[in-house]
């Protein structure tokens, strides 16, 4: 109506009259209700505590609290608030641990969770390949990814033991209830070297979460645009993805810096370490 009258230089009756609107309804200024602020406030904090809930839910539960409110008023205020359901809610991990008990644990430090899980793919002959991955799940580095045509719990187990040798123990392992996974041999030497099993509900891949997303990004970055027509090609390729995951390549995660960045010493730095090597 403003631009109207201030392109045309006409008086506000002959503009409503001209368009057909009641100058009342120019004039009109609509008034908040007394309750606004409050059923606001008690619908952002339904939303926050129930984050999966649309507004018809959150209209049920503020009619469960005493609100005499309709679901048009309600949308208004959810639209007007920037209210909306999150495409996907973070999940709290959990370890089932071999007794059968189950304790929500998030990574804390280096070497608090490993988690591993196995891959496939198939070289151009149609022979399987077989990879075994192994993550630390604080960190997000790849510890290792080794590629054989049969992995099982021995071939596991001696991973296991040049990655202990170089890495150090971890408290925990996480892993589904595979085969090569609840091996007996595999776990009896992994509880003589301190570290708890911890498997996955059955059937629940998600519980494994970051070496399914992890397992995810290698099959969209690397297996799925690659053609491997031997073992050892496959090895190599796959051995340099890793180092490029691990020195490389953001992760959002991490703030987008590397799991495990390269860190180059200028020459004067090499210069002097190597000084002190030879004068100790």
């Amino acid at each position: 109506m403003q631009h109207v009258r201030s392109r045309l230089g006409h008086s506000e009756r002959r503009t409503c009259r001209a368009l057909g609107v009641a100058r009342s309804t120019v004039r009109y200024i609509p008034q908040p209700r007394e309750d606004e602020s409050a059923l606001t406030a008690a619908m952002t904090r339904l939303a926050c505590q129930y984050g999966r809930y649309g507004y018809r839910r959150v209209h049920a539960l503020l009619r469960a609290e005493g609100w005499q409110v309709s679901h048009s008023r309600v949308l208004r205020i959810w639209r007007l608030e920037g209210l909306k359901v999150p495409p996907k809610q973070p999940k709290r991990s959990r370890l089932w641990l071999a007794d059968g008990s189950c304790i929500r644990l998030a990574p804390t430090h280096r070497n608090h969770v490993w988690s591993w899980d196995f891959v496939f793919d198939r070289t151009r002959d149609g022979r399987v390949l077989k990879l075994m991955v192994v993550i630390d799940e604080f960190t997000r580095r790849c510890l290792a990814i080794h590629v054989a045509r049969r992995i099982r719990s021995k071939e596991a187990l001696e991973v296991f033991v040049d990655l202990m040798v170089e890495h150090g123990v971890p408290e925990h392992i996480r892993s589904d209830n595979g085969p090569e996974m609840v091996a007996e041999e595999l776990r009896s030497w992994l509880e003589h070297m301190g570290s708890r099993t911890a498997y996955i509900m059955p059937g629940s891949p998600w519980e494994n979460g970051y070496c399914e997303s992890f397992n995810g990004r290698k099959r969209d970055e690397l297996l799925n645009g690659e053609i491997f027509y031997t073992l050892k090609e496959a090895q190599v390729v796959i051995e340099h993805w890793r180092n490029h995951y691990n020195t490389r390549r953001p992760h959002s995660a991490l703030g987008y810096r590397p799991p495990a960045p390269e860190v180059v010493l200028p020459n004067e730095g090499i210069r002097e370490m190597e000084t002190g090597q030879k004068a100790a």
